[in-house]
């Protein structure tokens, strides 16, 4: 397996190249009705991959992957109607001569594209895994180059939208002015999004995925799910429980409570960033001044950094203005990642050396000002925030993000109580509440789709091999909790926890990795509440 470090630097790389590489046109939904049904799903036909594809792979394995295009319904109620292009990416098992069968690979989102994710394996998996398993990333359903649903026809158009749309609102015009461009947003949305509009739920991602695993020749799904990919994993298991081999869900949603109940699973994701945030403090006063520029009643300084700009903003030696929305951005993307945690806390320790210039000891305090890219990720940055890595990804130029999540999460159809519900918010999560309450609780009520399909339960169904659900004691985007009520869910699961922080694990803990080897390879799942650490600590 790589070392922590460089699987970190590994994703961030993975990430960009997934970036570009959604870029370019994806594949039209299909005007022609499908002949056959839902039953009858053609083999996957390889290919060479495109040019582009490869470029954004490592050199060495250009080579060895392989693409193909597999059919599905627009709509799975009409298997003989409009059929849209999903499109594969095939890394197979070094020793085919003890290949069990396919693993496919989800990164998250909702807006994930995880064409590549099979040639990054050696991030995640051990190399025994690597050895018996096809791996196969996919990209959803109007995603990166699966028929990429977009609400803009122009990128002026989406710059005319985005002006005056606030990551942060906060006063009475930021309010008003980012619920007149949300509304705005979803009206383009209407417009434009096309015949996927009604049909990009997690529900119609899961049956995709059934055929795709079907178009690959095995019997049972072999998967691997982070973050959203939980979710996508979860509903699976329980549309097809008969037909799941090994499902490993790393990173974990409340599958209930985000299907019924978008806004108290909304308000309850902002308190884990804060779970994470706190954690974060708490071992940066730990290691001490020498290890994190920030120590020295680090909780403290934090909230004085975050309560001073609430008034203004905050200028750094050289000019260069910090504002509310720039820290509590940096701050949440850099809990995906525990290895900025060192950047993070030297500029933090700047921008408190700005506030207060009698606490400035040394000059070293404002090293690194920039190391870091300011990211805001907490509302999902622009769809794609649960990707591994995401920090550094930027803006994919497709709308699948709010079109899954405002499908599967039920909100209520106004914005009329947003203000108060975001100061209510913001009250139980100050640092990262009112930010949580501008993503989907701003957007998702105008969305419009009307009785979109979405599976909203159960989740109790048993497969005959457990699931095994990973979770972090400190991730900051789908808390510890939410792991265990996903092991408790579900009808037959094994909960296994990293003490770690960061975003998913797999790759980054060595104790985990090999159990979940043992069991994608053996079937043997790990004992039940079994508890692993990082490769590497924070700091």
């Amino acid at each position: 397996m790589t070392s922590s470090l460089a699987t970190r630097a590994t994703r961030a790389a993975l990430a960009s190249a997934l970036a570009l590489g959604t870029i370019a046109s994806g594949l039209g939904a299909s005007t022609a009705s499908a002949q056959t049904g839902a039953a009858a799903v053609r083999p996957a036909a390889w290919g060479p991959c495109a040019a582009d594809v490869l470029a954004s792979i490592p050199v060495a394995e250009r080579t060895r992957v392989s693409c193909a295009i597999q059919e599905v319904p627009v709509d799975h109620s009409r298997p003989r109607g409009d059929t849209t292009g999903i499109i594969m990416m095939k890394r197979p098992a070094t020793d085919p001569a003890k290949k069990i069968g396919s693993l496919f690979i989800n990164p998250g989102g909702p807006g994930g594209a995880g064409l590549i994710y099979g040639a990054f394996g050696a991030s995640f998996f051990t190399p025994e895994v690597l050895e018996k398993f096809d791996l196969i990333g996919f990209d959803p359903r109007g995603v990166g180059r699966s028929a990429p649903l977009r609400c803009f026809r122009t990128q002026e158009e989406a710059d005319a939208v985005n002006e005056g749309w606030y990551a942060l609102p906060t006063t009475k015009d930021e309010i008003a002015s980012s619920i007149r461009q949300s509304k705005a947003y979803t009206d383009y949305c209407k417009i434009n999004a096309g015949p996927l509009l009604n049909h990009m739920s997690t529900e119609a991602v899961a049956r995709d995925l059934d055929m795709l695993r079907e178009s690959v020749g095995d019997q049972q799904l072999t998967y691997v799910g982070f973050s959203y990919g939980t979710l996508l994993g979860a509903t699976y298991a329980n549309i097809f429980p008969q037909k799941s081999r090994a499902l490993v869900l790393d990173g974990n949603v409340d599958p209930q409570l985000r299907l019924t109940n978008g806004a108290e699973y909304d308000r309850q994701r902002a308190k884990g960033f804060e779970i994470a945030l706190d954690g974060f403090l708490k071992r940066c006063d730990t290691v001490g001044v020498e290890k994190c520029a920030f120590a020295g009643n680090a909780r403290k300084k934090f909230d004085g950094i975050r309560e001073t700009l609430r008034k203004g903003p905050t200028t750094l030696p050289g000019g260069t203005q910090v504002t509310l929305t720039d820290v509590v951005g940096r701050t949440a993307s850099n809990l995906y990642n525990p290895t900025t945690f060192k950047a993070l806390a030297t500029w933090l320790q700047s921008i408190h050396a700005a506030q207060n210039p009698a606490a400035a000891t040394d000059a070293a305090q404002t090293m690194s000002v920039q190391s870091v890219v300011d990211v805001p990720v907490l509302n999902n940055n622009g769809g794609l925030a649960d990707v591994r890595g995401l920090p550094e990804t930027p803006y994919t130029s497709d709308d699948s993000y709010y079109a899954v999540n405002c499908i599967d999460k039920p909100f209520a159809k106004t914005t009329r109580n947003w203000a108060s519900t975001a100061a209510k918010w913001e009250r139980e999560s100050p640092t990262f509440g009112r930010y949580q309450a501008a993503s989907d609780a701003l957007t998702c009520p105008t969305w419009p789709t009307r009785n979109p399909d979405r599976w909203i339960g159960p989740w109790n169904r048993k497969t005959k091999n457990p699931i095994v659900v990973v979770g972090n004691y400190y991730d900051p985007a789908t808390q510890y909790e939410f792991a265990r009520r996903m092991a408790k869910q579900l009808g037959n699961a094994r909960l296994i926890s990293v003490d770690a922080f960061g975003h998913c694990i797999l790759g980054d803990s060595a104790g985990a990795d090999a159990a979940v080897t043992r069991y994608l390879v053996d079937l043997t799942a790990p004992v039940n509440g079994s508890v692993y650490h990082p490769n590497v600590q924070p700091f």
